[in-house]
């Protein structure tokens, strides 16, 4: 199959365009979160990055009733101010020795 200059550039020209336009698609995408009552609702993805815990260690703190979660189509969100009000106890808990 030869395909002339002409023909080779104006197929990249439009692959290209289609390329710009699945990135500014994917973009947006990004920007799109979850909220209930205006607030952020993050995964437990997000959460366990925040925190740096393991999987288990999230389950104690819904099973504990530490960390608020909310069910939604199966998927567990959680409310980015109960996240950082669960850092702040965790701060201001005394360490016993």
């Amino acid at each position: 199959m030869n395909v002339t200059r002409t023909e080779f550039i104006t197929w990249m020209e439009r692959l290209s365009t289609r390329l710009d336009s699945l990135s500014e698609n994917i973009d947006k995408l990004q920007l799109q979160t979850l909220n209930i009552d205006g607030e952020e609702l993050l995964d437990n993805q997000d959460v366990l990055q925040i925190l740096k815990i393991s999987y288990r260690s999230l389950q104690r703190y819904r099973s504990d009733k530490k960390l608020p979660y909310y069910k939604l189509k199966g998927k567990i969100y959680y409310k980015l101010s109960d996240v950082q009000q669960l850092l702040r106890d965790c701060f201001s808990t005394p360490v016993r020795e």
